[in-house]
């Protein structure tokens, strides 16, 4: 009874270990399929990431060479850029040199210029000799016994050439005439002048003008009254025969003509010489200007007076005028006549050790003017 007894609770507790082992080993295989399935979507997930992570080592390869192959052109790019911006600052530079040459030629041009043309004025008043006479009355009052010549077929003229004295006056200066010798005197000791202009004082140098060279002189004229110049005469034959068809073809009275007396031809020049036996002819003709001669067929030559002119009592002067001042460095402060009329208010006190001015003359800056000088009191300006 016993035994049995004891088998009992034996036999039950390892059934009972053995079902518990048995759900603890279920339970361990569940959890080691549970585990397995973890696991192989572990890597599953591990070998996508991996494929992806291939792909995206790919893409930052690629990615990586387009970058490299970026900054290289970038590289160029700059590269050319600064050899561009490096060659137009040297062609910047070189232009600007160019121009400062230029610039230099230009203006050493333009200094020689106006000494070029500042010496040519000088020499125009100072040799200035054939001028155009302006039209006058001209009055005849007979001839000197001495001077009587017994020719009738000359015509005789004197003429007296005087040239009037000028100076060029330049811009930012002005002439002024005293009526008295010693206020002009007075003025030239000082100096500067100050002169007042409203609220400002004008700083002025007197100076005395030194006038160019002038000439006087006398012109002798002498028109025949038988002789006629002959021009345009065509080469067209022998020269004695030439000179025979020119004494007939003068000879005409028909065509205004006369008895010649002598025939002078130059067949290298075209040109020749008609003396005719009494004078006036040769004036009438010459006023005509064209005369028709008859040579192989009609021709119409040039004719004209025969003149000999003599130049005598040539004579050169220069001066300065006692009276008239010059006036240099003003400044253009004020308009052209404002400024003259507080020139002429200052230089006429005689607290300035000024006096009665008679004329004067301002002109601006880049402004010229010539003034002449036609006697000891007058003086005109023209441009």
């Amino acid at each position: 009874m016993a035994d049995t007894y004891d088998n009992r609770p034996a036999n039950g507790t390892t059934n009972s270990a053995l079902d518990e082992e048995g759900s603890q080993f279920e339970e361990a295989m569940k959890d080691l399929e549970s585990w397995k399935t973890k696991a192989e979507k572990a890597d599953d997930v591990k070998a996508r990431l991996m494929l992806e992570k291939l792909e995206e080592d790919d893409a930052k390869t690629k990615a990586q060479q387009e970058m490299l192959a970026c900054v290289e052109k970038q590289e160029e790019c700059q590269k050319e850029f600064t050899q561009s911006v490096n060659a137009m600052q040297d062609k910047i530079l070189q232009l600007g040199k160019h121009r400062h040459d230029l610039l230099d030629k230009l203006r050493r041009y333009q200094a020689e210029l106006e000494a070029k043309r500042t010496e040519s004025t000088k020499l125009k008043q100072k040799f200035k000799i054939s001028v155009q006479i302006p039209d006058t009355e001209v009055k005849f009052r007979g001839q000197n016994e001495d001077e009587r010549v017994d020719d009738s077929h000359i015509i005789s003229g004197v003429f007296a050439i005087s040239q009037r004295p000028t100076v060029l006056l330049q811009g930012g200066q002005a002439l002024i005439t005293f009526e008295e010798e010693r206020v002009a005197s007075q003025i030239l000791k000082v100096a500067k002048c100050s002169v007042s202009c409203d609220n400002i004082s004008l700083e002025v140098k007197p100076r005395r003008i030194t006038m160019d060279c002038a000439v006087n002189f006398e012109v002798h004229l002498h028109v025949s009254r038988k002789e006629l110049k002959v021009s345009e005469v065509p080469c067209s034959m022998p020269y004695e025969r030439m000179r025979d068809r020119l004494e007939m073809s003068f000879s005409r009275p028909s065509r205004g003509g006369g008895e010649v007396e002598r025939v002078e031809y130059d067949k290298n020049t075209g040109t020749g010489q008609i003396t005719f036996l009494h004078p006036g002819v040769a004036e009438s003709l010459a006023l005509r200007g064209r005369y028709c001669v008859d040579l192989n067929s009609e021709v119409n030559v040039q004719v004209g007076p025969i003149y000999k002119c003599q130049l005598r009592k040539f004579q050169t002067f220069c001066g300065f005028p006692k009276r008239t001042i010059l006036l240099e460095d003003i400044d253009d402060i004020e308009d052209e006549e404002d400024l003259q009329d507080h020139l002429e208010i200052h230089f006429q006190k005689p607290s300035n050790y000024g006096g009665e001015i008679e004329t004067i003359k301002y002109i601006s800056r880049g402004k010229a003017l010539q003034a002449f000088f036609l006697c000891e009191n007058t003086v005109k300006m023209d441009d």
